[in-house]
Order: structure tokens, then sequence, then C-alpha cells
């Protein structure tokens, strides 16, 4: 049956992967780190089935029966200044049968000095999105697959320009409660602009994920395996500043094998006692890795740890992301069980 089972997810993979090259689109923020658990596991875990009310926006398909009535709410300081959040709630009914989820997330980009083409000022402007959304999931049949789909409502504002657009993501989800096994694929931001910004139709990041986990046996560890945007393939480019000469001038661009592209599509992560009230976690985003890399210097790109603890109902959670040697992100979290027992 397992065997059977991984079978069906790889062959759904395979299809899923050729559907659309990603390339330049609108509402970038809808697929950034969404908490600070996520981001402590390198950016983008999948496969979370637990309390954790905010992995519900990233997955459809692991809202369940342990989220009913949390509440999280989120807040990163981002590159630049840039800050956003996201605040998630879930609730139960149909005697603990049925669990629905919602969520919004937000971006300030801050404030700006506006000027015309000859150089005068403007005055100030702002630059603001965000997006709604609502998340249900089911088991299919008696089977050890789970389905969820979100139904996101964006809108944006940058400047004068404004932008409405409609989004679903479809998550499926495998569970082994034998193995303590989980494999997931997210298919997400599928949708369109209702309202363009000047008139130009622009596409939304459409992104395909995979990604497993599993708790070994007799040790407090859980593993995570993240393959990120299987849509886009390849995904690496040449950098320039990597480039080599020879005596006689003749540049060489940097060659980006398979493997390269294989690694730059993985993120790797870690929980210390993933099912306790304290938490350690650690993370490593190989194309964050990559791509932020200075050459013949070591600044730890990619590289994200966390921790959460737990306290009566209340839990917190901080984690700290390495980009660059001079830019970090530092996410906080707060999950709030409203439940009165």
């Amino acid at each position: 049956m397992l065997r059977k089972n991984i079978t069906w997810f790889c062959l759904a993979i395979g299809v899923i992967a050729n559907a659309q090259v990603g390339g330049e689109a609108t509402y970038q923020f809808l697929n950034l780190v969404s908490s600070p658990r996520q981001a402590a596991l390198g950016g983008k875990a999948l496969t979370n089935v637990d309390y954790d009310v905010t992995q519900g926006l990233f997955n459809p398909a692991t809202i369940n029966v342990e989220m009913d009535n949390q509440l999280a709410l989120n807040y990163t300081s981002y590159l630049g200044g840039i800050g956003y959040g996201t605040a998630s709630y879930a609730y139960t009914v149909d005697r603990r049968t049925k669990t629905f989820h919602a969520g919004i997330t937000y971006i300030n980009y801050g404030t700006f000095d506006g000027y015309d083409e000859n150089g005068n000022s403007t005055g100030s402007f702002t630059g603001n999105e965000a997006a709604l959304s609502f998340g249900y999931a089911f088991q299919i049949g008696y089977s050890d697959f789970y389905l969820g789909v979100n139904a996101k409502l964006i809108t944006s504002k940058l400047e004068q320009y404004n932008s409405f657009g409609i989004a679903a993501d479809f998550g499926l989800l495998y569970i082994n409660e034998h193995l303590d096994f989980h494999a997931a694929i997210a298919i997400r931001n599928l949708g369109t602009q209702i309202k363009t910004y000047a008139g130009l139709n622009e596409s939304l990041p459409f992104e395909v994920d995979f990604g497993m986990s599993q708790t070994l046996q007799h040790v407090p560890i859980r593993w995570h395996v993240t393959l990120e945007n299987l849509q886009d393939w390849p995904i690496a480019r040449s950098n320039p500043a990597r480039s080599t000469s020879d005596l006689s001038g003749n540049q060489t661009q940097e060659n980006i094998g398979f493997l390269g592209q294989v690694i730059r599509h993985t993120i790797i992560g870690l929980e210390l006692f993933p099912e306790k009230g304290f938490n350690l976690r650690l993370g490593y985003n190989f194309r964050r890795a990559e791509e932020l890399r200075i050459v013949d210097q070591r600044n730890f790109s990619g590289l994200s740890a966390g921790i959460s603890i737990k306290m009566n109902k209340m839990r917190f959670s901080y984690t700290h992301a390495k980009y660059t040697s001079a830019a970090n992100a530092s996410f906080f979290g707060l999950q709030i069980d409203l439940n009165s027992r």
C-alpha cells in the first residue's frame, strides 16, 4: 500500500511540474514566508499537521481539527524596512469533523519620495498589499490522502495605482501514521487580476512545491525536505560576477549543471522536540544561499534558526534568517488557544 501511494505521488508531481514556467508576476508577496516556524525550516514547510494554524495559509491540505479555535498572529521585519504580517484562525464544526480556516496576509512597503521626469518632487507615497483567504480540507474517502483548497481575494495599492485579483491554492497531503511520514504537494496562486494597475494584465506568482517530513523513531527530531518552484526548470541563471577569464581575456560564463539545478530547488530543515512545549528549529535554503553568496566570502546566506516556547494557552515563536552580510530578517509569532478547556 505504501509503495502504491508513493508511486501515485511521483506521477502527480511529473504532471504538475510541466504545467507552467514561472516568470515575472505581480502580487509577489503571496509567496513570502508566512510564519516563524516555516522561516526556521528554510522557508517552505508543507507537511506540518498539528496545532500550527498558520500552516493552512501555505498548504490548505494541512487544515485539521487540532487547529480548532487557534488564533495566530505573525510579524516579519523584512529587508529594506519592509514589514509584513499574517493572521490565521480555524474553527471546527459538525461534531468536530469539519474545520474551516481563514487568514489574512498584509505587507507595507513603507513611504517613498516621489519625483517626476524632470526631478521635481511630487510628494511622498506609500505601497501596500493584502490577501484574504478562506480554506477547507477533507479526507479522500477512507484513504491516507487529504485534499485542501484556499480561495483568496487580493488587493494592491502602489502609489496612485490599484489592483484587485482572485486566486486559489490547492494542496494534497499523504499521511502514513505507522511511519509518522508526511508528503504533500501545494499548487499555489492559480488566478487572475480582476482590475489591473494601468490596463496591463499581469500573471500571478504561480508556484508548485513538494515536501516530505518524518519524525525519527526513538529520537525527538523531525526532518523536512522541500522541493520548491517545480514549475520552473531550470531555475538557476548564470551569475556574470562568477565568470572566469583566461590569459587571452576570453571569458567563460558560470556553468550550472543538473545537480546544481536540483540543489537550487531544495530546502532542508530539522525540528528538535517537535511535539513538546519547547522547540528548536534549523533550516537551509540552497537557492537563497547560492543566489546571495558572495565570491570568496562566507556570509552564511540561506541559513535560518528559530525557537518556540509554549506557556499555558500561548505559544511564542522567533526566527532569525540570514540573507546577506548586510541584510537579515526577523520573524515573530504568537499563537493563542481560545478553547475553554
